[in-house]
């Protein structure tokens, strides 16, 4: 096209060399060797160092998430290891000046800026790859190209590029999913480790590992500042964002998704609509749904309904969680369901914080702990409900086996210690154990822990924000021991 000729080369050759100042001083910049480093590091950083297997690293996630940091902090590592200066190159793809380039294309660009005469073992980090069309079919041919070189991309647009990655990539891409913070990452980012310690508590007549707390008051009121403001890495650790989530959280996060990469992505014409519903789906967090309600309420169809709540769900804002009965059967029709948000502080942009008092506070809780449990991304977590007598019982997690559709387990979320001195008045929790021959469950508190038996069944009563940083560290662990 006639555009390319808009940009010299050495304009471009100065912008790789602006963006890679290690190539001159042997060192990434000191504000990102000065930010700390997300606990998913530890996991990402070997796949990025992996060389003998021909595959690239494809790095997603939400924005905001600390994509492009997880990779200034691997190149940081790669450096300080001992790779050559000039073995790395980062490239933002983003940025316009790369426009009407290809993957090679910018890459033999960086080549010669730094006049190699081979690629091989060479680390090239691709930021914000979804800006290149077609981006998958440059990534796969760079990959056969040059088996010797290491390729790490990363992008925001969550869906889209898993969908692309796992129809183009086979064989060729490694996907790596970087979620928004755990309780547990919060804790890790702003230094409050001293507020946790392991010891066991008992489970299921037996004493288990479990992190708990000598301070509970710091440690809830560290939650609920983590519930408001602590799903991004820049949010938790700066005062002036947090002065101003609306703009920034919004604007920066939310408003970009709805208005600019769903809508592109899935060619959505009503971008206002679906605005809207995201933003009554996120004032109801933890809300059980049906699409008449909704349509009733929002006058979209239902069939649009499902798109936009599938839009969303890739996009990860939300999650939709599915309901069973009291035998955790999954019901054929499914008429109605739970919508979360992907992390609390979403809420907190969109309105306003939340304090321990709140009539929304319970949801909120219900929430952050469905949150932590979605970084096990292949969890069939659901919520159980069904008639009892006039009422209806319901318990807030239930996890199913993907193998026999059959509860291992499940957990009743409260922001309450009313039941500790009256477990007999959980009648729902004890009938689906009893229904479903469990011997323990588990129970959330304010700030008690303590265990009780009733019809056989052993209740463990644990504080919110305890059960939350166990969610994590447990994730944390699993994840390391899977991959290694």
């Amino acid at each position: 096209m006639a555009f390319d000729t808009v940009i010299p080369t050495s304009k471009r050759i100065e912008r790789l060399r602006y963006e890679n100042p290690w190539w001159v001083t042997g060192a990434v910049q000191e504000a990102y060797q000065n930010m700390s480093r997300r606990l998913y590091f530890d996991l990402f950083y070997p796949f990025v160092k992996e060389t003998n297997i021909k595959r690239a690293v494809v790095l997603m996630g939400p924005r905001r998430v600390g994509k492009t940091v997880l990779m200034y902090h691997s190149i940081h590592a790669l450096l300080e290891e001992g790779v050559p200066r000039k073995n790395v190159f980062f490239i933002g793809i983003d940025n316009p000046i790369y426009m009407h380039l290809g993957l090679e294309e910018v890459l033999l660009l960086a080549q010669k800026a730094v006049q190699l005469d081979h690629l091989e073992g060479c680390f090239v980090f691709f930021d914000e790859i979804q800006y290149l069309k077609d981006w998958e079919r440059h990534l796969k041919v760079l990959v056969d190209s040059y088996p010797k070189t290491k390729f790490v991309v990363s992008g925001s647009a969550a869906a889209a590029l898993r969908l692309q990655s796992t129809e183009s990539g086979a064989g060729r891409f490694t996907d790596f999913m970087l979620p928004p913070l755990t309780f547990h990452e919060y804790i890790h980012l702003k230094g409050l480790q001293d507020l946790v310690q392991q010891k066991t508590i008992r489970y299921n007549r037996q004493d288990i590992p479990f992190h708990t707390t000598h301070n509970i008051k710091e440690l809830n009121k560290a939650f609920f500042h983590y519930l408001n403001y602590g799903g991004y890495p820049e949010v938790v650790l700066s005062e002036h964002i947090q002065s101003d989530m609306g703009r920034y959280v919004k604007s920066d996060i939310v408003d970009k998704v709805l208005l600019r990469d769903l809508p592109s992505l899935y060619g959505i014409k009503d971008v206002q609509e679906l605005n809207s519903f995201f933003t009554y789906i996120a004032y109801n967090s933890g809300n059980e749904f049906s699409y008449e309600r909704l349509a009733k309420d929002s006058g979209i169809t239902k069939d649009l309904l499902k798109k936009y709540l599938e839009y969303l769900e890739a996009a990860f804002l939300i999650k939709v969680i599915h309901k069973v009965n009291e035998t955790a059967k999954k019901l054929k029709r499914i008429t109605s369901f739970k919508v979360y948000l992907t992390n609390s502080s979403l809420r907190t942009a969109l309105f306003s914080p939340i304090i321990e008092t709140d009539k929304e506070t319970g949801n909120m809780i219900e929430t952050a702990i469905f949150s932590q449990w979605m970084h096990r991304e292949h969890l069939d977590l659901k919520y159980a409900r069904w008639k009892m007598g006039r009422k209806e019982g319901e318990v807030d997690i239930v996890l199913l086996d993907n193998k026999f559709f059959k509860p291992q387990w499940c957990v009743e979320i409260k922001w309450s210690n009313r039941f500790v001195d009256k477990p007999q008045e959980l009648k729902s929790l004890r009938h689906f154990c009893k229904e479903n021959n469990f011997t323990a469950t588990l129970v959330t508190t304010i700030d008690m822990m303590d265990n009780k038996t009733v019809d056989d069944v052993d209740i463990t009563f644990v504080p919110a924000a305890v059960y939350a940083y166990n969610i994590g560290v447990n994730t944390i662990e699993l994840k390391s021991n899977n991959w290694n």
